[in-house]
């Protein structure tokens, strides 16, 4: 990725083509009522998006990928549940929903403290499509394409990459973390952060981060 110092020479002009990053110590983190897991393992996600599958079909889910910089590298937003399980904010789609609608209430859900008014949510902008990870089965796996032999996925996720405020207040689950994690940690780390969170190093690589 391209790193550029605000204010340098060569820092880019082109508003589609860089993320203005801040430091993490310039947002708040605070906390509101516990989530409760609806699947308590990934067997029976697979079962409840089995289930889901047969009156909705294609399953259709976003994620936000928010990035902040702790000196002057980029980290990614993650929520962390128990010890070892990170995703990125998202989730499903309701039907007749667009992408950015959907990953609004779901930003909304996840990270926003509760009962604001509309103009007191987080200025959060949903920007570039980062990428598009289809799931062939009802099973963990899933790629960053669609495999030719496969007509009916079960899952389409896509990724997009969420302009943060220069400051705001998040509030998280009581049983949830959100950590910032750097791009150097989440790089080919599938064994620990999965392949969707493990390629957005990648992903990032044709932007410019500017650190401000």
């Amino acid at each position: 990725w391209k790193m550029t110092m605000e204010g340098e020479a060569g820092a880019p002009s082109n508003s589609n083509r860089f993320v203005n990053v801040y430091p993490l110590d310039s947002y708040k983190i605070g906390q509101k009522d516990e989530r409760k897991e609806k699947d308590s393992s990934v067997p029976a996600r697979m079962t409840r998006m089995e289930q889901l599958y047969e009156s909705e079909g294609l399953r259709r889910s976003v994620e936000g990928v928010l990035l902040v910089h702790q000196h002057k590298h980029p980290h990614v937003l993650l929520l962390q549940i128990g010890s070892s399980f990170y995703k990125l904010p998202g989730g499903r789609m309701k039907p007749g929903e667009t992408e950015v609608e959907g990953l609004k209430r779901k930003l909304v859900n996840k990270l926003a403290a509760p009962n604001l008014e509309k103009e007191e949510l987080p200025q959060w902008e949903v920007g570039e499509e980062l990428a598009t990870w289809w799931r062939p089965n009802f099973d963990s796996h899933q790629y960053p394409y669609l495999p030719a032999h496969v007509t009916r996925p079960k899952e389409c996720k896509k990724l997009f990459l969420v302009h943060l405020p220069e400051t705001c207040t998040f509030a998280i689950a009581r049983n949830h973390n959100l950590v910032a994690v750097p791009l150097y940690e989440l790089y080919d780390n599938h064994q620990r952060y999965g392949p969707v969170i493990a390629s957005i190093p990648l992903l990032l690589a044709r932007l410019s981060t500017v650190c401000a």
